[in-house]
C-alpha cells in the first residue's frame, strides 16, 4: 500500500504552502532522507525529505499549486518496482523503436509498366518554317496638322518599383518580424506577503523619511588598517554592516520610540534589540533577525549574517529566524543604489536604509576634499516617532559611523 507524502507544517500561523521544484519525477526510485520537494510558505523555504526508501509512484500536487498543512501531495511505494526494466521505464512511448515487419512481396515483374522513353527533339533544320503572322494594319500617316503626342511609358518606373515591392514583402523571411509574448507566473506565497506587508505598512502607519550623509573615511581606513588580522582571527571578514548594527543599537537606546511599537493604546517599548537585516534572494527579500544584537561583538555580528545570507539564498532559513524584530537594517548600496526611501516592517516603527559609498567633494574646515560619502535614509512611523527622535537617531549614527571609537567609549 502506498505511503502517503503529507505537507508538514512549516510554523504558526502558516496553512497554506506553495509547491515548488520536485527534485523526483513519477516512478523514479528514492532514498530515505533524500530532499524529494520544496515547499514555500509566505515566512521560509524548505526541502521535505523523502520519509522513506522506494518508488516516488504518483504526484498530486504539481509545480505552482497550493497545498494545505496536511494535505496529501504525493503517494511512495515502499521497496524497488518489480518487473520493470528501467530502460522501458525511462523510455516515452512515443521513444518505443517500432516493431520490424515481414518485407512487403514485390509486385511481379510481368504487371510493372516500363515508362516510356520521351521523344526525342526533331532536328531544329527539320522543322518546318511558321506561317507568316498576319500584316499589322499600318497607323495612319501623321499630317502636319495632328499633334505629336508621346507614347512612351513614363509611369513605367513606378510601376516596377511597386511590384518589386510588393513582391520583396510577400517572400520576407519571418525572422524580420518582431517576436512579442507574455508569460504568466503565479506569485509565491513569500511574494504575496511581501505584497500585503508592504501595503499593511503604507495603509496602517503615517510613515515619513528623513535623510543624512555620512563619511565613511574613518570606517574603511580602519578595515584597511586592522581588515586582514581581524579575518585571521575570527574567520570572517570585517564589513560595514556591523558598523551600522552596532551604531543603530546605540541609536535606539537614545531613541527608544524607533525602538517601541503601537498594540491597540499603549506604546510598548523593547529594552531588548533583535535586528533584522534584509537580504534579497532569489526567492525575494527576507529579513532574518539577529537576536539579542546588543550582546554581539563586530565578529559575531559578521559571522551572523554572513551565515544567514548563505542560507537565505539556499532557501535553509528556519521559520524561527524571520519572527520577531524591533528594527530592521537594509543595504540597498550593494545594488548601487544611491538613495531611497525604504518601507517600515510593520509592527515595527522603524527601517534605517544604508546605500553606496561614492566619492564627492565635502567642504571640511573650509576645504573642499574628496571624501566617501554614503547617504542614509531613516523611515519611521510618525504616530510613534516624531521628527526630533527621527534627526537624532540619524545624528547618532552619522556620529558613531565617521567615529567608531565612540562606540568602544559610549559616548
Amino acid at each position: 500500500m502506498p505511503t502517503e507524502l503529507k505537507v508538514p507544517s512549516v510554523g504558526e500561523s502558516v496553512s497554506e504552502i506553495y509547491i515548488g521544484q520536485w527534485y523526483k519525477a513519477e516512478g523514479d526510485t528514492i532514498n530515505t532522507d533524500e530532499p524529494l520537494v520544496e515547499l514555500e510558505s509566505d515566512k521560509a523555504t524548505l526541502d521535505v525529505p523523502a520519509p522513506m526508501g522506494g518508488v516516488l509512484v504518483k504526484i498530486l500536487k504539481q509545480t505552482g499549486e497550493t497545498a494545505e498543512v496536511g494535505e496529501t501531495i504525493a503517494q511512495i511505494e515502499p521497496g524497488k518496482p518489480a518487473g520493470v526494466d528501467p530502460l522501458q521505464r525511462s523510455t516515452s512511448p512515443a521513444e518505443k523503436p517500432p516493431t520490424q515487419r515481414a518485407p512487403e512481396p514485390t509486385a511481379p515483374a510481368a504487371e510493372s509498366t516500363p515508362p516510356k522513353p520521351e521523344p526525342k527533339p526533331a532536328p531544329v533544320h527539320s522543322a518546318p518554317a511558321p506561317p507568316p503572322a498576319p500584316k499589322a494594319e499600318e497607323p495612319p500617316a501623321v499630317t502636319e496638322s495632328a499633334p505629336i503626342v508621346d507614347r512612351t511609358p513614363s509611369v513605367q518606373p513606378q510601376e516596377e518599383w511597386q511590384r518589386d515591392a510588393a513582391e520583396r514583402a510577400s517572400t520576407a523571411t519571418p525572422s524580420t518580424a518582431i517576436e512579442r509574448g507574455e508569460e504568466a507566473v503565479p506569485l509565491s506565497p513569500v511574494r504575496r506577503r511581501i505584497a500585503a506587508r508592504l501595503v499593511e505598512a503604507q495603509h496602517n502607519a503615517a510613515l515619513l523619511t528623513t535623510f543624512n550623509e555620512i563619511d565613511m573615511t574613518a570606517v574603511k581606513d580602519l578595515r584597511a588598517q586592522l581588515g586582514e588580522a581581524f579575518q585571521k582571527r575570527h574567520g570572517v571578514k570585517l564589513g560595514f554592516m556591523s558598523f551600522f548594527v552596532k551604531a543603530a543599537i546605540d541609536a535606539l537606546r537614545q531613541c527608544p520610540e524607533l525602538n517601541g511599537t503601537i498594540e491597540n493604546d499603549h506604546i510598548v517599548y523593547r529594552r531588548y534589540y533583535d535586528i533584522g537585516v534584509a537580504i534579497g534572494s532569489d526567492r525575494g527579500l527576507v529579513v532574518p533577525i539577529l537576536r539579542n544584537a546588543e550582546r554581539m561583538s563586530f565578529a559575531e555580528v559578521e559571522r551572523t549574517i554572513e551565515e544567514l545570507a548563505k542560507r537565505a539564498q539556499s532557501g535553509n532559513l528556519r521559520v524561527e529566524e524571520l519572527q520577531g524584530g524591533t528594527f530592521t537594517i537594509s543595504n540597498g548600496g550593494v545594488y548601487g543604489s544611491l538613495l531611497s526611501t525604504p518601507i517600515v516592517n510593520p509592527p515595527q516603527s522603524g527601517v534605517l536604509g544604508m546605500h553606496a559609498i561614492q566619492n564627492r567633494p565635502v567642504a571640511i574646515n573650509n576645504q573642499v576634499v574628496i571624501r566617501p560619502m554614503m547617504y542614509v535614509a531613516l523611515t519611521y512611523d510618525h504616530r510613534i516617532v516624531d521628527g526630533r527622535e527621527a534627526v537624532t537617531f540619524l545624528r547618532r549614527v552619522k556620529e558613531a559611523v565617521e567615529s567608531p571609537s565612540r562606540l568602544l567609549l559610549e559616548v
